[in-house]
């Protein structure tokens, strides 16, 4: 992703906090603009997603409890990039894990900003295809509660409209999915 870094001048920092996959921050900062105050930022080392397609057009989804929403999502599989990880590394795992498929061919889809007003994650997205299903697949991470989903497009799109519990980066890439496929 190709953006002109304009960093805030931080004038104060009054809180920080390390957690499991992410830190928070409070800063007192001068924006490039001039305007002071107090920002709060999530900082997150990126995730990496896969949208992958069997032969006959269907999605792999995953339907995963996401404790924060105290419910479960209908999503694309994705996972947080470790420290000093690539994106396409992390991704390959986590759709072994979380799917039980391999995939044999990969394509960069798009790099895009999750939730920029309070958040720096960049989600690195991939299409997935001549997916093979595993005998074996790696075991899911402990805290994860996943059960894997086919759906065609069209039933995909229809759960979207219809206002299902879906998260916004698998509406989004499933829209440019789409069109790339002609489904």
């Amino acid at each position: 992703m190709s953006l002109s870094l304009e960093p805030p001048e931080i004038l104060q920092q009054k809180l920080f906090c390390n957690a499991r996959k992410f830190s928070f921050e409070i800063n007192h900062l001068r924006l490039p603009n001039g305007s002071t105050g107090d920002w709060a930022c999530v900082r997150h080392p990126g995730g990496a997603m896969a949208v992958p397609v069997l032969e006959d057009g269907r999605f792999v989804l995953v339907k995963q409890y996401r404790f924060a929403l105290q419910g479960r999502l209908l999503e694309f599989p994705a996972g947080t990039v470790e420290i000093e990880e690539e994106p396409f590394v992390t991704i390959q795992r986590e759709i072994q894990e979380e799917t039980g498929y391999k995939a044999h061919r990969w394509q960069p889809l798009a790099e895009f900003p999750l939730a920029p007003g309070y958040s720096d994650e960049i989600i690195y997205a991939y299409l997935a295809q001549d997916l093979e299903r595993l005998e074996t697949p790696p075991a899911q991470d402990e805290d994860e509660d996943i059960e894997t989903v086919l759906m065609t497009a069209d039933e995909l799109e229809t759960a979207i409209r219809s206002g299902e519990s879906i998260d916004a980066k698998t509406i989004c890439t499933f829209f440019m999915a789409r069109s790339l496929l002609k489904l």
